[in-house]
């Protein structure tokens, strides 16, 4: 593809944010007026997945197009340990100006410590850091060791710098900018308060599956995630108009998404780490008027973590490097024949931290197709849901005999994938020590437990 034609890329992603928490999809809490009228110009992905629903273990997927027992990040704070062409270094070779603003969460040195430009996976312009969740007193790197900070909410400072980067990109070379928000990750009462003031814990609607014993807990935290979530509709809607002013909104790809959902009280239970749809499913738009139009439409695709490198490469006609393992999707955003991706690989290599075995916590591999979920677990088949006919898995179906020929046809093809990939579904703590990284006392990944609070 000719320089003066590339398109540029635009890849924004939140942490923590599920696929149901949008306008677009009806959720009635949600103030996304700009995610929504973005939607309304898209190309939808409804069956996007985090199949492994923790924050490294997608974004190294995200860097690689490599699943992550390949790629090492399986669990949280570790660096990546294969030899994959990084995604920044495939679009640096097509003659990209590659840059990354926000949260990093691949380099495993330390949550606070300095990435120096040969750790960051290629990207010649890097404003950002390890992991924080400080999102008013939030610090970030440039080029030297030396600490900067984010002025106010740290999102809103991303986005401004993100705007600046388009407004005075190089005309004669597309960019590729990735941006990175902290939230609405935890913790949830700390978006400004113009947002805040928006949502009353009385006022949140619970979906159906959040049970009574959770539900005041449930409607608290809620009411913090989605007045985050107005507010990163709100520097979305920035981003947008800066392409607009900028005479490059219609040769830009520009995707919308984030690297796993959140449990937030549904089932009981909270966070990520888990099989359900609130913490596998996540959002996932793609809009490029100048090659797909501007007319909505959904594409059936089960997209993984590993296949969005593949697909952007292949949206920018870029080759794709053989340590890939994801598909390329691109043909079917494109409204062409394409690989058909009717199952996405879900997979937990070692439960940790607010998940760990002693919260409940469990090793699992399974399949989530377009509509299935199922998993098994160490011991067996554990969970068996039909999302078409049961949409908030209420009733897990692993036992039903009515079902018992699309299980046993499911397992098949899980047993298919894990050793298309090379995964022997080992214990987790057989994970950790192949891969060398310690335990602390509390049976927790040591260099996670010395980082604070948070698993993500």
């Amino acid at each position: 593809m000719a320089r003066n034609l590339a398109p540029n890329v635009l890849f924004v992603f939140g942490d923590q944010w599920r696929g149901q928490a949008v306008g677009y999809r009806g959720d009635p809490n949600a103030r996304t007026p700009h995610v929504d009228r973005f939607a309304a110009e898209s190309v939808d992905l409804p069956n996007a997945v985090a199949g492994t629903p923790v924050c490294c273990p997608w974004r190294a997927s995200l860097m690689t197009g490599q699943h992550p027992l390949t790629h090492g990040v399986f669990v949280n704070d570790v660096c990546i340990t294969s030899d994959a062409v990084p995604l920044a270094e495939c679009l640096n070779q097509a003659g990209y100006a590659t840059s990354y603003i926000g949260k990093w969460h691949v380099d495993g040195q330390g949550r606070e410590a300095f990435v120096p430009p040969e750790r960051r996976l290629g990207f010649r312009t890097w404003r950002g850091f390890e992991c924080s969740h400080d999102y008013n007193a939030s610090d970030y790197y440039a080029d030297t060791p030396e600490r900067q900070r984010w002025a106010g909410y740290d999102a809103e400072a991303q986005t401004r710098l993100a705007c600046e980067q388009i407004r005075d990109h190089d005309r004669e070379r597309p960019f590729a900018l990735f941006l990175s928000w902290g939230p609405p990750h935890d913790p949830y009462q700390t978006a400004p308060e113009r947002y805040r003031q928006n949502y009353r814990p009385e006022d949140i609607i619970l979906r159906p599956n959040v049970p009574a014993e959770a539900a005041g807990q449930a409607r608290q935290w809620l009411a913090g995630y989605y007045a985050h979530i107005e507010a990163l509709d709100a520097c979305f809607g920035d981003l947008l108009a800066a392409l607009r002013a900028a005479g490059c909104e219609e040769n830009t790809i520009v995707v919308f998404t984030s690297d796993h959902g959140d449990m937030l009280g549904s089932q009981g239970l909270w966070m990520k780490q888990k099989p359900w749809e609130e913490s596998l499913r996540v959002p996932f738009l793609v809009r490029w008027p100048a090659a797909l139009g501007r007319q909505p439409r959904q594409v059936d695709a089960c997209l993984n973590a590993p296949d969005i490198m593949p697909t952007l490469l292949g949206l920018c006609g870029v080759p794709i490097p053989a340590t890939v393992q994801g598909t390329d999707a691109s043909p079917w955003l494109r409204g062409e024949a394409g690989p058909d991706l009717d199952a996405a690989l879900l997979a937990l290599h070692f439960p940790f931290h607010q998940w760990n075995p002693e919260r409940g916590g469990k090793e699992f591999r399974g399949l989530r197709t377009r509509r299935y979920t199922y998993c098994r677990d160490l011991q067996g088949p554990w969970l068996l849901y039909d999302n078409q006919a049961d949409p908030f898995q209420a009733v897990n179906r692993i036992a039903d005999p009515a079902l018992a020929a699309v299980r046993a046809d499911l397992d098949q093809r899980l047993g298919l994938e894990l050793r298309r990939i090379g995964d022997e579904f080992l214990p987790g703590t057989e994970c950790l020590r192949r891969r060398g990284v310690r335990l602390g006392p509390s049976g927790d990944i040591a260099i996670y437990r010395d980082r604070g609070p948070y698993d993500g």
